[in-house]
């Protein structure tokens, strides 16, 4: 009599069930790290802005722009920036459609509704 060769459907079974638990725990991980790419993202843009509008403010008659053309600043892609100035201050809120967080930041006489100290980039939770 020959010896059975392969696996039975039992082994295969817990195999399927062993990948199963493996996914179930990897999965929800890889969202949350994508989720803080996205975050990270909005934080970078709004730090970049800053510096822009910093330059601009040093090399326009001491006065931030209004817009991001004016600046001819450019957000990442997928993040959408709002700007609003004047010549005495600015704010801008950035969004991601990957997160329900958005990130806020403001200078001078700009005012922020997540943001609570001027110059620091600041993020809602999202949730």
């Amino acid at each position: 009599m020959r010896a059975p060769r392969g696996f039975t459907l039992i082994e295969l079974l817990i195999v399927v069930v062993i990948i199963g638990i493996i996914a179930s725990i990897a999965i929800p991980k890889f969202g949350a790290a994508r989720e803080q790419a996205f975050i990270s993202a909005m934080q970078s843009d709004l730090r970049n802005l800053q510096t822009a509008q910093e330059l601009h403010y040093s090399t326009h008659d001491y006065a931030y722009a209004a817009t991001l053309d004016e600046l001819g600043f450019t957000p990442s892609q997928g993040v959408a920036i709002v700007l609003s100035g004047t010549a005495d201050g600015w704010s801008a809120q950035a969004s991601h459609p990957g997160t329900s967080a958005t990130c806020e930041v403001f200078v001078g006489t700009g005012s922020g509704s997540i943001a609570q100290n001027e110059g620091m980039v600041t993020c809602s939770t999202g949730s």
